[in-house]
């Protein structure tokens, strides 16, 4: 199963780990896969969101930057 929720973010970043813990939650109620990228990994995803950490896709469309809305997400994935 291929994840269906990616959030890029960076090490150190509060708004980052405030959103890995509301991805995580929501997508462990749904049961929906999820990963993580670090965007310093890659200068061109470092380039293209640096300034919107985190950013959260599903199903491969941008979905949020900055916070996560739980009652968003689980919208989205339940759609």
């Amino acid at each position: 199963m291929s994840a269906r929720v990616t959030l890029y973010g960076k090490p150190g970043c509060h708004l980052c780990d405030d959103a890995r813990t509301i991805v995580e939650a929501v997508c462990a109620e749904l049961g929906v896969e999820w990963t993580e990228v670090d965007i310093t990994q890659d200068d061109a995803l470092f380039t293209q969101y640096g300034e919107q950490i985190p950013v959260t896709f599903v199903d491969g469309k941008q979905h949020d930057f900055w916070r996560v809305d739980p009652a968003r997400l689980r919208k989205a994935l339940s759609a």
